[in-house]
């Protein structure tokens, strides 16, 4: 399971492959992408991607380019399902609260129809 950092980071890196199973792109262009709602650092979304490569999302290879490293992304067969991934999860959650729900209102009802039935 990843932490909320690595999803962030892994959805920018999704977005700025887009699409395609690679992408050569620099931690700048990373954070860009990351909300700016969040405390985000280079040395977190480095950590982050090195994390996201041993998990299996994807290749990661390190190269500089004018001084600046760059990364360069192959996504591998889980990184290229993460958004779908994402949304089962999503849909998921939704599912079990709605089950939840379903079995309160049920008792909820159920109790009451004992209760009318022991005090008729």
């Amino acid at each position: 399971m990843l932490s909320k950092y690595e999803s962030d980071v892994m959805n920018a890196v999704y977005i700025l492959c887009d699409g395609t199973d690679g992408c050569l792109v620099s931690g700048a262009e990373i954070l860009s992408v990351l909300p700016h709602t969040k405390k985000f650092n280079a040395d977190g979304v480095d950590e982050a991607l090195y994390n996201l490569h041993a998990d299996g999302y994807f290749d990661l290879i390190t190269s500089s380019r004018a001084g600046e490293r760059m990364y360069v992304i192959t996504l591998k067969e889980s990184g290229l399902n993460f958004r779908r991934a994402k949304k089962q999860r999503t849909r998921d959650v939704f599912y079990k609260i709605g089950l939840a729900f379903i079995g309160a209102l049920a008792t909820f009802i159920f109790g009451l129809i004992l209760k009318a039935i022991a005090g008729g």
